[in-house]
């Protein structure tokens, strides 16, 4: 039945992809799963970076940052940022970056001395490359960001330097020169967990209209009033938010692996709903008696046939009639069994429930002698019930006493949840049951049960 049913759903989805002639429905429903997949990334991150930055030019004569024969110069960590971005896609984001830099000569050189503090705020557009040019999957961990934009900027001298040379003005110490322009560079990075990078970032910027040299003095006019500065550090990335992963690594898919992706799903929750856990032919979402005996027949729903409501499946009366009773015992006009006939039944132990080694809880496809015991104390309010234990006979007499009680307490414990009162149910313990050949397994595993005495 699983299976017919299931043949039958493949076949109807596959004629009605092929038959779809609405092409926009098509492509709006794969669309939203492609956002649907493409979204469950963090989208915004928090970066930090620190490193050297220095001004290329403009220097007044006799003023510089590096030896003039060197590629470099020395390293110091004058340069700090704190930003944070927000990728609208996996390929494409925006970021607000706070910059600090502190430029002075080094002490290694023979420029004169001077300090200058220049803070940034800058905007700029984020493009991931790897993404961009799909190769993601080769490089793995390693991602490579490129940004560019704008940004404002203030520069102070903080060293009083003295009359300008090249304009014979006063010393600039303290004055501050606002700026604008254009910042640009790449952000190598590698990732650590999810969420977690560690980044490399080369950045140029280039200010428009900048009236002092790096040193704190007017600048030359003959540099067009501009200003150049480099910057290199090392940094981390973290994104925040409720997913698992980070923007930069986040899964991509096409649209043609979104639907066979939605596809696959909508499969495998079908097969999830055609389970069938006891064997009966009916799927367990259809199923509300999810524990039926194997072998016994079912109605559409699931819960075994028992049309004279005596509480025993009627195929199960007529098995234990035809093979274990007189017939004589039985009416002309029908064959069920009387309530009498029940109770012998559960008196001589063909009501069970069995128990793996050293366990006091049934084994999972041991439940229906409690189905069966609570069935039949719900149409008998009258009637209590012994609760026996029993044990094989490996181990010592008195654990297998004590397991053998606490066979009977789940028992017990497992009706008294499902609604019936305590007080009908008295657990015995037999202890060790010797009936069988104790070197053989499977013969022990029938001694290892609860049954059950009506009174």
């Amino acid at each position: 039945m699983k299976k017919i049913i299931l043949i039958n759903f493949l076949a109807l989805t596959f004629i009605s992809n092929y038959a779809q002639t609405n092409k926009n429905s098509v492509d709006k429903s794969v669309t939203t799963e492609t956002k649907k997949e493409v979204s469950s990334y963090n989208k915004w991150s928090l970066e930090f970076s620190s490193g050297q930055s220095k001004g290329v030019k403009p220097y007044t004569p006799g003023y510089y940052s590096s030896k003039s024969n060197t590629f470099i110069g020395n390293f110091n960590f004058n340069n700090f940022n704190l930003g944070v971005r927000y990728m609208f896609s996996p390929k494409f984001g925006l970021k607000a970056t706070l910059s600090s830099d502190k430029l002075a000569n080094a002490s290694d050189t023979d420029s004169k001395k001077f300090e200058t503090q220049q803070y940034r705020f800058g905007v700029e557009g984020v493009i991931n490359a790897c993404r961009l040019f799909d190769i993601q999957d080769q490089l793995g961990s390693f991602s490579l960001l490129i940004h560019g934009g704008v940004q404002i900027s203030s520069l102070t001298p903080k060293l009083d330097t003295g009359i300008d040379v090249l304009t014979g003005l006063g010393s600039n110490y303290n004055n501050t020169e606002h700026n604008i322009g254009v910042i640009y560079g790449v952000t190598p990075e590698y990732k650590i967990t999810k969420k977690i990078a560690v980044t490399v970032d080369f950045s140029v910027l280039s200010n428009f209209r900048q009236h002092y040299a790096w040193d704190g003095h007017n600048s030359d006019p003959n540099n067009n009033l501009a200003g150049q500065m480099i910057s290199g550090g090392f940094g981390v990335s973290y994104s925040f938010g409720s997913k698992e992963i980070h923007g930069d690594w986040a899964k991509i898919i096409s649209k043609e692996e979104a639907k066979i992706e939605a596809l696959q799903k909508k499969i495998a929750d079908i097969e999830t709903l055609m389970n069938d856990t006891d064997k009966d032919g009916v799927p367990d979402y259809l199923d509300t008696e999810n524990s039926s005996i194997a072998g016994v027949a079912v109605d559409t729903r699931g819960k075994m046939v028992d049309l004279n409501k005596n509480s025993v499946p009627d195929e199960l009366e007529k098995y234990l009639a035809n093979g274990y009773v007189d017939k004589s015992t039985f009416t002309k006009s029908s064959e069920v069994l009387d309530a009498d006939f029940v109770k012998k039944l559960i008196n001589g132990g063909y009501v069970t429930t069995y128990f793996e080694t050293n366990k006091s809880t049934p084994t999972n496809v041991s439940t229906e002698g409690i189905d069966f015991i609570l069935s039949y104390l719900r149409n008998n309010p009258t009637a209590s019930v012994d609760v026996i234990g029993n044990s094989d006979e490996i181990g010592s007499a008195n654990y297998n006493n004590k397991l053998a009680i606490a066979r009977a307490t789940s028992v017990k414990n497992t009706l008294v949840k499902a609604g019936i009162d305590a007080a009908r149910l008295n657990v015995i313990s037999k202890g060790e049951d010797s009936t069988v050949d104790v070197s053989s397994d499977n013969a022990r595993r029938l001694v290892r049960r609860v049954t059950f005495r009506v009174k």
